[in-house]
């Protein structure tokens, strides 16, 4: 800045530099009235939180709460010991059936720490046949696509969060199902987020299929509902604090058109969205206020596409005759 303008600058009034910014600033429209979807919503149910945020909520099904392991198939291999789950001989699966749903787990690998790669620490939290895996990876390498909150042979955690051997680690998954027409054919894969120990490391992650250690992942049809397993991999890993969330989606019901409330005044219909923001643009160039009816809309849209297709016009007017002959 050259001594003149800061001459002037500190000698012109306050109030004069306050004008001109006025002048500068574009002039900002505000459009009136309010959107209403036009669904009505069932008010969603009350649910008290846990104490703290590893606690379960008063929706929870408690899988596992230190006392015994009764919500478990095949847990009479497995041992229950001061309060925490310890894996025995063979895979045990959850008496109850689960698709959509909220899912709260915590792990702690041996100690001291055994072997190493994927011997060490090894187990594994299925969702029927989608495996995220649980394995001892602090401080051990193994394949990326197979260490702590992978989902296994399909993709390695964004980050590795993995506490010490010996403390104690989080799972919270969100899990969506995947789901299959009356055909086999796959109608949506499963979707997968996975925070470990407070840390994103699975950010809604969408399935290949299933999780084998030996052939390409594939989907198969089954049920959305199915066990909830845990995996016996020669190791005795320790679970704590197990609880299950199903999760179901709210179902509006359409009562009306999607509209603008203006007060004292009809419900507006809305266009589709493109044509509300055609004719939205066509009326700021005009400097006219966005009051169109619907009817209007739709020719608004063709005019806006019509003098922007011309890159000449720079969408102020129509392409004339004989423009671009040579």
């Amino acid at each position: 800045m050259n001594e003149f303008v800061q001459h002037h600058r500190s000698t012109r009034p306050n109030w004069l530099w306050l004008l001109i910014g006025a002048v500068a600033l574009p002039a900002v429209t505000v459009s009136g009235g309010e959107y209403l979807s036009g669904i009505t919503w069932p008010e969603p149910p009350i649910v008290t939180p846990g104490k703290t945020d590893q606690d379960p909520p008063s929706d929870a099904v408690v899988l596992f709460d230190g006392t015994d392991a009764s919500a478990w198939q095949g847990a009479d291999r497995w041992r229950v010991v001061d309060g925490v789950l310890i894996a025995g001989k063979g895979m045990i699966s959850t008496q109850q059936t689960f698709g959509d749903c909220q899912l709260h787990i915590e792990w702690s690998a041996p100690l001291p720490a055994k072997g190493s790669g994927q011997a060490r620490g090894n187990s594994g939290l299925f969702f029927g046949p989608y495996e995220i895996q649980i394995l001892d990876s602090y401080d051990n390498t193994t394949y990326f696509d197979g260490q702590a909150a992978a989902i296994y042979k399909q993709t390695p955690p964004l980050v590795n969060a993995m506490r010490k051997p010996g403390e104690w680690n989080s799972y919270d998954v969100i899990w969506q199902a995947p789901r299959f027409q009356d055909d086999g054919e796959l109608l949506s894969p499963a979707t997968v987020t996975v925070v470990h120990n407070g840390v994103v490391v699975q950010n809604h992650f969408t399935l290949l299929g299933d999780t084998p250690y030996n052939r390409p992942p594939r989907y198969k049809q089954h049920p959305a509902d199915l066990p909830i397993r845990l995996q016996d991999h020669g190791n005795p890993v320790r679970f704590r604090n197990i609880w299950v969330r199903p999760l179901k989606p709210l179902e509006g019901k359409r009562t009306a058109p999607p509209g603008i409330h203006n007060a004292g005044e009809k419900n507006r219909p809305v266009v589709n969205e493109k044509d509300q923001v055609a004719s939205e643009k066509l009326n700021a160039a005009d400097n006219k206020p966005s009051d169109n009816p619907p009817s209007s809309a739709t020719s608004n849209a063709k005019r806006l596409k019509s003098t922007d297709s011309n890159p000449r016009t720079n969408g102020r007017c129509r392409k004339r005759k004989g423009w671009g002959r040579r």
